[in-house]
């Protein structure tokens, strides 16, 4: 049965458990007050989002479904949008490749959006409709179409997120999803069969391993404090290497990542805490800080409140 939603957040955490990338991470690098939207088409094969940030992060996606075909595109004008190391422009889209974790970074607000079809029907779709293999890469692929097929695939999906948001009923409606779904997937077919694929460079391959391997040994320590030696020895990188392909992918260099990510833990464990139970001081210890003036300092600049304040909140589960 075709449905929509269209959903705001204020909280990085709750929006990224909505996105439907798989398990996406997700951390805020930009201070200032969080805001997200998040719309969610599914007519009958072609499950679409449209998604639309207002501060800058960084993320990391795992667990894509292998059985869905899935592209990514630019919807509107804006900041920078990085994926594993290549920039999604806005007359390009990206062809995820098929269960494979990436990461994205972003310098600001920005829009994009998403569609994906069943492995299946896609890979008949390439074969019938293209005459070309529309199976999920390896690797991702950049592909830049006619800005003509481009434009049509844009508006297309910019009209879909306007019936969500106006006129949901008309996407409920069988029949009229069907059309819609129709005309979205030739606009779809026409962009990947006609645009200049951009093969994934060696070393982009090489540095995006690398970053496997970071976000591996970041997962297996949630809950510690990392060091950027330890990192360097357990990814099997060195320090400037590493440098390089956390700038590439995450827009940053290691050491302010791991930063702002304790930060994130922080606000986590606050939000999920009571006054009664806990202190600032003792969950800013269990993450590695010391400092507490200055922690204060920088999460009231990042958060736009001081910890106490999140922590005085009824808890969040």
């Amino acid at each position: 049965m075709p449905s929509s939603s269209v959903r705001t957040f204020d909280d990085p955490d709750e929006y990224a458990l909505e996105m439907r990338q798989g398990t996406v991470g997700l951390t805020v690098k930009q201070r200032g007050s969080f805001g997200a939207k998040l719309t969610r088409i599914d007519l009958h094969s072609l499950w679409m989002q449209r998604l639309s940030e207002d501060l800058a992060r960084t993320s990391h996606v795992d667990g894509l479904s292998r059985a869905r075909a899935t592209i990514v595109f630019r919807t509107q004008p804006g900041s920078s949008v990085i994926r594993n190391g290549v920039e999604l422009g806005l007359t390009s889209m990206a062809r995820i490749g098929s269960g494979q974790g990436y990461y994205t970074h972003t310098s600001g607000h920005v829009s994009y959006g998403g569609m994906s079809l069943p492995l299946e029907e896609m890979a008949d779709l390439g074969a019938t409709v293209a005459g070309l293999d529309l199976t999920p890469p390896n690797d991702d692929l950049t592909v830049t179409p006619s800005p003509g097929a481009m434009g049509r695939l844009q508006r297309l999906h910019a009209s879909a997120g306007v019936l969500a948001e106006d006129a949901p009923a008309v996407l409920a409606h069988p029949e009229a999803a069907r059309g819609l779904e129709q005309a979205l997937i030739e606009a779809m077919v026409d962009c990947l069969g006609g645009g200049k694929v951009e093969e994934d460079r060696a070393a982009l391959r090489q540095h995006a391993a690398i970053m496997q391997r970071f976000h591996r040994v970041i997962e297996k320590n949630l809950d510690e404090p990392l060091y950027i030696t330890e990192i360097c020895k357990q990814v099997g990188a060195s320090e400037r290497t590493l440098n390089v392909c956390c700038q590439e992918h995450l827009g940053m260099a290691p050491k302010h990542y791991l930063l702002l990510r304790r930060m994130h833990m922080v606000r986590r464990a606050l939000r999920e805490s009571t006054p009664t139970e806990t202190t600032v001081t003792e969950i800013a210890t269990r993450y590695g800080f010391w400092q507490f003036g200055r922690l204060a300092g920088e999460y009231r600049s990042l958060f736009g409140e001081l910890p106490s304040a999140t922590l005085a909140r009824p808890p969040h589960h």
